[in-house]
């Protein structure tokens, strides 16, 4: 998606003011606002409204969508089949803005109706999704959710925002190069899955199962097999993914499947590559078929922006633009991102290629979402979120939580013995010194808004002890380093802290790297710093994809290595906070991290994730890659020792078959999924964590699996985690419930879920179990 547009959606300019009645009798602040609420059903501008079907808010909101879109002309229900939806003011229905983003907090990158001023000038900004995921903590990926939505409502209570946020990014992330990588929860099919379950969940806060509003709506995106931008040649909008059923369902699929079966999502967005030959947003089977029919979706199906254009001009996936605004439609969309759907539908009608009663469908989709967001409720004050406001956005508390939450994700790669936590009591002076040292906007990454404040690196540590500061790179390029001044410093230093890594300028939308070491002459840089430090030097690196550091991995002289992604707006203080001991490391990569040897032989357009012995072709992910990585999948350090013992676990499952299966009577290697044999089919695996050091910690726990060597299946597959607390030379009880036929099946070669037969063995850390599985 493209550059921001700020619109406000109004008539006239009126005062806003917040009056908290309910809790002091006092007004408290009154602002003037160049712009309305948008909502629609006011009726004390028009008291008629009352007498329609669609405002009676006793009523379903099936009953009231069939009501309005019963009510709208032709021109009318076409426009409201793109973003920017049109006003119809005989029904008092306003202009309404469809384009939010709430990626790791409130953003004012859309053209919806968002925006920043001196009512409310920033959000909460949180670490981007690829360190929230390394926390492997399902609570935060929640509570994130949950504070984005209050800001969100508060401003959108004031005329700043609009309900429908195009978040989160579920994309795996495949390949190392991908500049969208950052946004994403990384490269295991079960953490993405978790964290937009989870993430949705918060965003949309129906905590009531039985209930159908939402709070805001969420959308996951970019349905599906999407994670190229622009490598060598290669566009996005024209790129055709050629994906195997066994790689679509055993690993792109998965996220989106959670994303609407659990998390109940409001939206799905269809992205602009085509997958096997059909754009992804004109393709009836993947949308109607699987979003709609297979998972039910309750809610809208949007396209990537300007997604109907591009399968027209760019792919001449159609012949007119008529027939790209009826193929889409008749797939499965609801919503274009673009002003395509509003241009051409009317046409497509004319040329008999499309049937009013399929776009009454579409808007059916939208309105109902609408209605669900109290959009169609009356005046959002009385409504059940109608109390927040500016003192809501940006509180100390929601600002707490983004430097817990970057601390959590921070990953601590190596410590030599003796370097880290460093000692604030008896370090007297510390060199800080990189291109990112001192970042501010770097750390919040990509489709961020306003960050309520930023604490740099630098000021981080400072904080804590006296600092000596160089760059030593002008920018993260770094075509020219600035040795001397930064090797002068290291030297009569204590201890050295050297932060590099990328930024928006190395990896971003439309920015796929070409390489995976650091950019320039960083790794220079860092290696004649480490020569002339005297005391231990601490790298750390932020970025939001992997790195080759290996060349500081083997080095004596760097005693300590940090990944801390884009950290978000409290980055430097947590950065801080593990560097000196307030917080003992538990982070965990939630990628793969490769040696760019890697890229010589992938191309970041082969698709599939199993390794091909045959070509060569090393595989991706942990799952499937045979080389040897830098840092692999799940690795983290922590400063204490931490002991793990399985107490409880089976040594066999047996799996229930009718006396007439035909495996009861043949050799079968793995058994179809079906209800009648999974019913009840789980175990409970019991585990005692022990931290044997003297910090107290939060430990994240792993447990992985891998099948029996059917189906060309995944070396290791993460089955479940859990992070715990785990104080001072004691334990704590951990508990994994697997479900044999979801946790411990695989996906043969045509996509369907099968549970291997045979030998299974478990991992948590160093422990091994095996466990055999028969019928």
């Amino acid at each position: 998606m493209s550059s921001t547009r700020n619109r406000v959606n109004s008539v006239s300019s009126i005062f806003l003011c917040f009056s908290y009645l309910i809790f002091t009798g006092l007004l408290l602040t009154c602002e003037k606002v160049d712009g309305q609420i948008p909502f629609a059903c006011d009726v004390s501008k028009n008291v008629v409204l009352g007498e329609y079907k669609f405002c009676n808010t006793s009523l379903s909101v099936k009953d009231r969508v069939a009501d309005l879109v019963g009510s709208l002309t032709l021109e009318e229900k076409i426009g409201n089949l793109g973003d920017n939806a049109i006003e119809i003011s005989r029904l008092g229905i306003p202009k309404y803005g469809w384009w939010s983003e709430a990626l790791h907090g409130v953003s004012n990158v859309g053209r919806g109706a968002t925006k920043f001023s001196d009512l409310i000038s920033g959000a909460t900004s949180f670490p981007m999704p690829i360190l929230t995921a390394a926390s492997f903590n399902t609570t935060l990926f929640e509570a994130i959710g949950r504070v984005v939505s209050t800001e969100a409502r508060a401003m959108y209570n004031v005329g700043l925002a609009g309900l429908t946020y195009w978040s989160p990014n579920i994309n795996i992330f495949r390949d190392p190069r991908w500049g969208r990588g950052q946004e994403t929860p990384g490269e295991d099919p079960l953490l993405a899955s978790r964290y937009a379950t989870g993430y949705v969940k918060g965003l949309q806060q129906t905590d009531d199962s039985a209930s159908n509003k939402l709070k805001v709506a969420a959308c996951c995106k970019h349905y599906t097999a999407y994670d190229l931008d622009n490598w060598k040649d290669v566009d996005r909008l024209t790129f055709n993914a050629v994906v195997t059923e066994q790689d679509m369902y055993d690993t792109f699929q998965p996220p989106f499947k959670s994303c609407v079966v659990d998390g109940n999502v409001a939206s799905v967005m269809c992205s602009y590559n085509q997958i096997n030959g059909k754009p992804s947003c004109a393709d009836p089977d993947l949308l109607k078929g699987v979003i709609r029919e297979k998972w039910k979706l309750n809610g809208y199906i949007v396209s990537d922006c300007d997604s109907v254009e591009v399968l027209y001009k760019n792919q001449h996936y159609t012949a007119t633009p008529e027939e790209a605004a009826a193929k889409t439609i008749l797939a499965g969309l609801d919503l274009d991102c673009g002003s395509y759907l509003g241009q051409y539908t009317q046409g497509a009608i004319d040329n008999g290629l499309l049937d009013e009663t399929y776009i009454d469908i579409a808007i059916s989709n939208n309105f109902a979402t609408l209605m669900r967001l109290g959009f169609f409720d009356g005046d959002p004050a009385k409504q059940p979120y109608g109390n927040l406001g500016p003192t809501d956005v940006c509180t100390s508390d929601n600002q707490e939580l983004a430097r817990e939450v970057a601390r959590q994700g921070i990953v601590l790669l190596k410590n030599n013995e003796g370097s880290l936590p460093l000692d604030k009591q008896t370090l007297n002076l510390l060199a800080v010194i990189g291109p990112n040292a001192n970042a501010t906007s770097v750390m919040i990454g990509n489709y961020a808004g306003i960050p309520c404040k930023y604490l740099t690196p630098l000021e981080g540590l400072t904080a804590i002890v006296p600092t000596n500061y160089s760059p030593g790179c002008p920018d993260v390029q770094c075509a020219n380093a600035r040795i001397d001044d930064a090797t002068n410093i290291a030297a009569s230093a204590d201890a050295t802290v050297i932060i590099v890594g990328a930024s928006l300028e190395i990896e971003a939308e439309s920015r796929d790297r070409d390489n995976i070491l650091l950019p320039g002459q960083q790794q220079l840089l860092v290696t004649e710093v480490a020569n002339a430090a005297k005391g231990p030097v601490i790298l750390v690196i932020m970025s939001g994809g992997g790195m080759d550091v290996s060349f500081a991995k083997t080095n004596d002289k760097i005693t300590s290595i940090l990944w801390v992604g884009y950290p978000g707006e409290a980055g430097g203080g947590a950065i801080a906070d593990v560097i000196f001991g307030s917080h003992n490391p538990s982070g965990r990569l939630p990628i793969t991290w490769y040696p760019q040897s890697y890229l010589d032989s992938v191309p970041m357009t082969n698709m599939n994730m199993r390794a091909d012995p045959a070509t060569g072709y090393p595989g991706r992910s942990y799952r499937f890659y045979t080389g040897e990585p830098v840092y692999p999948f799940g690795y983290g350090m922590s400063f204490s020792s931490i002991r793990h013992e399985i107490v409880k676990a089976p040594q066999l499952v047996s799996i229930p078959l009718a006396e007439d299966h035909v495996c009861q009577s043949s050799q079968c290697k793995s058994l179809e999924i079906a209800e009648e044999h999974c019913q009840n089919l789980a175990f409970d695996i019991h585990l005692a964590v022990k931290n044997m050091g003297e910090m107290n910690s939060q430990h994240t726990v792993l447990l992985f699996f891998s099948p029996p060597n059917v189906h060309n299946a995944p070396q290791k597959q993460l089955v479940g985690f859990e992070k715990v607390h785990i104080a001072r030379k004691s334990k704590a009880q951990v508990r994994f419930k697997v479900d044999v036929c979801k946790d411990l099946s695989v996906v043969d070669e045509l996509g369907n879920r099968k549970v291997p037969l045979g030998q299974h063995l478990l991992h948590v850390g160093n422990l091994k179990h095996a466990l055999s599985v028969r019928i």
